[in-house]
């Protein structure tokens, strides 16, 4: 089993699980009881980013939290693909393997178009979006024009020497840098001090962006099976990565949702807010018991 020497259990102090699919081992962390809460992830991140959020659910929910493949804590195989259709496969074989049939829904970035397939599956009673999407970036000049650059050779050079994702891309993507601090940046910067494992893992989300357009497209096709489900929206509205216009269409989409739009956040909300934050998905996941 490989060493973790660098995790700080006084910010994660969760007890390690593990589940065996087809391609490897997952971690995950199952704490507390009640009606369950499943929280998804992005890139280039881990259930780390949601420690604020469990805290203060768990005394009212089951709250569980896998790490994609490659990431986190879980295992890395070379030979696997870290698309975002195969992380969504999995994340389906992961659910059915610990029973889940209706629990609520928590998703980040990567994690959206990762995680919403089991809403639009029927499984999901509650849904929260973070700073997330779910369709192709077609008619968004900027998104697309932004995602050439990464999911390109120089993009790929980038994230191997440069360690962009997590050196460039995730601080400026901070309302405040100085929230960032040595010791959080540290337990995400840890799982890829590896060129090659940031090639393998973090760069096909990048290039993803634009190459799985036809996931999104399905995906965006079955918006209106979301509607019906209780949903809140969280958006940090100084989010370099995902701007302000994307709340703006999950609002178009999803005008029944909650939204609580933070001046005072970038793309990580439960990071830099994080009391307000989890205080306002606590309260949302008990209201629609």
């Amino acid at each position: 089993m490989t060493s973790h020497d660098w995790l700080d259990r006084s910010e994660y102090p969760f007890a390690p699980k593990w589940a065996e699919l087809a391609d490897g081992r997952v971690h995950y962390i199952d704490e507390g009881t009640g009606p369950p809460v499943l929280f998804v992830h992005g890139t280039p991140t881990w259930s780390f980013e949601y420690r604020h959020v469990i805290r203060a659910t768990m005394s009212q929910c089951r709250c569980i939290a896998p790490d994609h493949l490659g990431f986190g804590l879980s295992d890395r195989p070379r030979g696997a693909s870290y698309t975002p259709e195969t992380h969504a496969a999995r994340l389906r074989a992961f659910v059915d393997g610990l029973g889940l049939r209706q629990f609520a829904l928590v998703v980040h970035d990567f994690g959206g178009p990762i995680g919403l397939p089991l809403a639009l599956h029927g499984l999901v009673t509650r849904l929260v979006i973070i700073n997330s999407w779910m369709w192709p970036f077609d008619d968004d000049k900027e998104m697309r024009n932004r995602a050439r650059i990464v999911s390109g050779a120089f993009g790929r050079w980038m994230y191997r020497h440069l360690n962009a994702s997590l050196q460039i891309l995730m601080p400026s993507a901070y309302a405040q840098r100085s929230r960032l601090t040595k010791v959080i940046h540290r337990q995400y910067l840890e799982p890829f001090r590896n060129p090659d494992d940031r090639v393998l893992v973090l760069w096909p989300l990048a290039k993803a962006l634009l190459g799985s357009a036809p996931f999104y497209r399905e995906l965006y096709a079955n918006v209106d099976k979301l509607r019906p489900i209780p949903t809140s929206i969280i958006w940090g509205l100084k989010d370099t990565a995902f701007r302000p216009h994307l709340l703006e269409r999950w609002r178009t989409l999803l005008p029944d949702a909650a939204v609580l739009a933070l001046d005072n956040a970038g793309h990580w909300p439960h990071e830099e807010a994080p009391s307000e934050v989890a205080e306002e998905i606590a309260e949302f996941l008990v209201a629609h018991e």
